[in-house]
């Protein structure tokens, strides 16, 4: 075989599967590319937390877990909340689903966003707000006028959200809730991203969760904590019934022994997870300055570990890039084409790595779009 066909084997090989990858949910870790689609904190947790873990292999392998009540009492010494505020998921897509799928019967979401807020909820019970392009600002007035017009009984707001990793402010939230207090609507505000931002304390709502029974925290553990294979997720709620409510579409034991064991651990590395953030926001911050030197390339400022894109008109489309990167490259970013928004296959979700991995897909991304300029 010539060195000429063994480079166009190796291209369709990677084309492949670009396209497998493509269909999958996870796995990444697997194949041998650099994942920059999914959402990691690589700082995090300590390597002791993994000797503790191995240290008890065989109990947790062959142990039945603890339940809901001890799994909120652990959740609530982390965050220093009385365990009868939590509810305790396997990941917050357990939540959601009980939620959208089940309790919700007139769901308002702000598009794009998260889809599994939509995707699990009954197709009659969902309304799109669109998010004005190209800022992609939550209006929180209009929001909650549509959400009140529909009689929505449960609104969504992801801040910061995912994809356009933009946060809404504290400010606009609390007026946002005194607005649906009203009118029966429970406000879900999921900050699975909030400590990536700026002023975290600042804009986080977990220390007023007390002042708004129409307020319900999701957190997906996943993001911050770097575990997205442990599967943890909470709500926080001050409103006794709604927590009630979600806790009873949940089985008797939702979580393994490999995340309960996290929990038990967790506040001994609270010095290392803060630390660890601050890694992240450096790298994310250094990352956004070098995809704004790309030539063309519309750059959201980031709130969390990963920077929405615009491509330039002359550039090809987010799938096209997305693959170019894959094939080329051996990078894999999310393409929004099929997002609820205008124009979603010219936008492109990186998540932010290390500072030396995010050089490499800032300098391949400025090839690709510099050379179909030039071409």
């Amino acid at each position: 075989m010539t060195e000429q066909n063994t480079i166009n084997l190796d291209a369709a090989n990677k084309e492949q599967q670009f396209e497998a990858i493509e269909r999958q949910h996870g796995g990444y870790w697997r194949h041998d590319f650099i994942d920059h689609a999914y959402l990691y904190n690589l700082y995090f947790p300590p390597e002791r937390f993994f000797q503790q873990l191995t240290s008890q292999i065989h109990e947790l392998v062959l142990n039945y877990p603890v339940a809901q009540d001890v799994l909120a009492g652990l959740v609530g010494t982390l965050i220093d909340q009385p365990p009868e505020r939590i509810v305790v998921g396997n990941g917050a897509a357990e939540l959601i689903k009980i939620v959208s799928g089940h309790l919700a019967q007139k769901l308002i979401v702000p598009v794009p966003s998260f889809n599994e807020y939509a995707n699990a909820a009954p197709t009659e019970n969902v309304i799109e707000f669109a998010l004005d392009a190209p800022s992609f600002q939550l209006d929180v007035d209009k929001f909650a006028a549509e959400a009140i017009r529909n009689k929505a009984d449960v609104a969504v707001v992801v801040s910061p959200n995912n994809p356009t990793s933009l946060l809404v402010p504290k400010a606009h939230l609390v007026r946002l809730l005194d607005k649906l207090a009203a009118h029966d609507c429970i406000l879900i505000v999921d900050e699975s991203f909030i400590d990536f931002a700026r002023d975290r304390d600042g804009e986080t709502l977990d220390g007023d969760i007390a002042k708004y029974p129409n307020l319900a925290i999701f957190k997906s553990m996943s993001k911050a904590y770097g575990i997205c294979g442990l599967r943890i997720g909470y709500m926080l709620t001050a409103n006794a019934a709604f927590a009630d409510q979600v806790r009873q579409g949940l089985h008797i034991w939702n979580l393994n022994g490999f995340a309960e064991t996290f929990l038990v651990h967790a506040p001994e590395y609270q010095q290392e997870f803060l630390a660890s953030c601050d890694r992240v926001r450096a790298d994310r911050d250094q990352f956004y300055r070098d995809l704004c030197a790309i030539n063309g390339l519309t750059v959201y400022r980031p709130d969390a570990n990963y920077i929405f894109c615009r491509l330039p008109d002359h550039a090809p489309s987010g799938p096209e890039v997305a693959r170019r990167l894959f094939v080329q490259h051996n990078i894999y970013v999310k393409h929004c084409q099929g997002k609820t928004m205008p124009e979603s296959d010219r936008y492109i979700r990186i998540a932010s790595r290390t500072q030396a991995e995010n050089k490499v897909v800032a300098e391949a991304l400025g090839v690709i779009i510099g050379s179909e300029k030039s071409s």
